[in-house]
């Protein structure tokens, strides 16, 4: 695939959405393919932390995938099937089901948990690879005055 060079005045002139668009299906697909290669999904992943005491939970009580889906909405994608990926996590032992239908996190799933979160950096590293930091939080800043802007919520 060859890169069409576009000049920094032409650049200066493209829809940002766009570009912030094709960022995020690029960096999703990504670390999906990282993660499945690891043998685990995304949101297999975000089940485990949402139900961690230690992570985003904040009471480590357990939760059905309805109030799952719902504390994920800002960031779950349509395709991800929450009741799928959450029988997986039963099957492997890495969560439980109550008799009110309510998940709840194994210690298994937490060691689990544990041990997933340290592909992250790795994941990090190949996409930040050729980007000084001092780049980076110069464009998250142009992104949050962007989403500002347009009237976004920024935090």
């Amino acid at each position: 695939m060859t890169i069409q060079q576009i000049s920094d005045a032409d650049l200066a002139r493209q829809p940002a959405a766009y570009w912030t668009g094709v960022a995020y299906e690029a960096l999703i697909a990504f670390t999906r393919a990282r993660q499945a290669e690891r043998g685990y999904t995304q949101p297999q992943f975000w089940l485990l932390r949402n139900l961690s005491e230690n992570d985003i939970s904040p009471d480590g009580q357990g939760m059905t995938v309805s109030e799952l889906r719902k504390a994920m909405s800002t960031y779950i994608r349509p395709e991800d099937d929450l009741a799928a990926e959450s029988d997986v996590l039963v099957e492997r032992g890495w969560l439980t089901r109550d008799a009110e239908d309510r998940l709840w996190l194994t210690e298994e799933g937490e060691q689990a948990r544990v041990a997933l979160a340290r592909n992250a950096p790795a994941i990090r590293a190949a996409l930040h690879e050729g980007i000084d930091d001092s780049d980076y939080v110069t464009t998250v800043k142009v992104l949050q005055r962007l989403i500002r802007n347009a009237g976004g919520p920024v935090g």
